[in-house]
């Protein structure tokens, strides 16, 4: 198709009664195409070709089951990780098993108290002479371990009223944290099940209806913004030097009204056709591709001829 709009062009070239400044084109287009992110079936389909839509217009949906779900797990698994967390941050033991220990605190001072009046009882007899030795003994021995006793006890609720380690609570708010991503990335797939303009323009072409199954990446819709139509001609390397960026251009077509294009593009490599040596005599056959942009697109069509009026030709009518 190519090789025979070149031949086309050159064709058309060599017909124009030596002006070199007219040649011939067509219009193109860069489409915008819309598919969903993952695969899936359409379900809804709120356009038809040809319809003009603006900016965020919605386009169509697809099934969202698979995407509900993971929402409802990630949201699952950030509830998990806070809760987790605040487990970490707050004391080791809940207020009812402090309790419990300081219940044994209590027993424990009495058990000592009860110690110390006996320790003191048997060294008054011992020194009188009355306690044996090995009473006294016991006596110290009994007050030494409820003494201990009491401070396992307090050391338990020092414990228990304390928070985790600080490492532990560090790794448990990156496992909230990245439950959270989870559950914004989940949430983003399934607002991307349903589809909306992401520029103002034309419905060109619909590939698949609600009930058909489109595969991931696969665009559903394809979009023309204005600003992406262009004139594209070519011209023979003698022009290359009488045409540059920014040059304005005239561009007519049957039954319209010629119009003004700005070059935008002229392609660094030559084209040809056919395929021959390059020589002297075959230098006339090489063409660069150039393309052109208008403020006023609304009159052409995509694939439409048109021709190019170079800058210091009169355009044709």
């Amino acid at each position: 198709m190519r090789y025979f709009l070149l031949a086309l062009t050159l064709a058309l070239a060599a017909c124009q009664n030596g002006d070199d400044r007219q040649v011939q084109g067509w219009i193109e287009a860069d489409l915008v195409f819309v598919g969903p992110d993952e695969a899936g079936r359409v379900e809804t389909l709120s356009v038809n070709e040809g319809d003009t839509i603006a900016l965020g217009a919605p386009l169509f949906s697809v099934d969202a089951d698979l995407q509900i779900a993971d929402v409802r797990t990630a949201a699952a698994q950030v509830a998990e990780a806070r809760a987790r967390l605040s487990r970490l941050e707050a004391a080791q033991q809940r207020k009812e098993e402090v309790a419990v220990l300081q219940a044994q605190e209590h027993r424990a001072e009495s058990a000592v108290a009860l110690s110390n009046v006996d320790l003191e009882r048997q060294q008054t007899l011992a020194a009188k002479g009355i306690a044996s030795t090995a009473q006294l003994d016991i006596a110290k021995a009994n007050s030494a371990r409820d003494k201990a006793a009491l401070d396992e006890v307090r050391r338990q609720i020092t414990v228990a009223q304390m928070a985790s380690r600080d490492e532990d609570i560090a790794a448990s708010r990156e496992s909230l944290v990245a439950a959270q991503a989870r559950q914004v990335a989940s949430q983003t797939k399934l607002t991307r099940r349903k589809l909306a303009a992401p520029a103002t323009g034309t419905v060109q072409q619909i590939y698949y209806r609600p009930g058909e199954m489109v595969p991931a990446g696969r665009p559903v819709v394809s979009l023309l913004p204005p600003g992406n139509i262009k004139v594209r001609f070519f011209i023979v390397e003698a022009m290359l030097p009488k045409v540059k960026l920014g040059d304005i251009v005239q561009v007519t077509c049957d039954g319209c009204q010629p119009i003004s294009a700005r070059v935008s593009f002229m392609a660094r490599a030559a084209e040809y056709t056919p395929p021959v040596i390059y020589s002297l005599e075959e230098r006339t056959k090489l063409v660069f591709m150039v393309e052109a942009r208008t403020d006023t697109p609304e009159n052409l069509r995509v694939g439409q001829p048109v021709s190019v009026s170079l800058p210091g030709a009169e355009a044709k009518k």
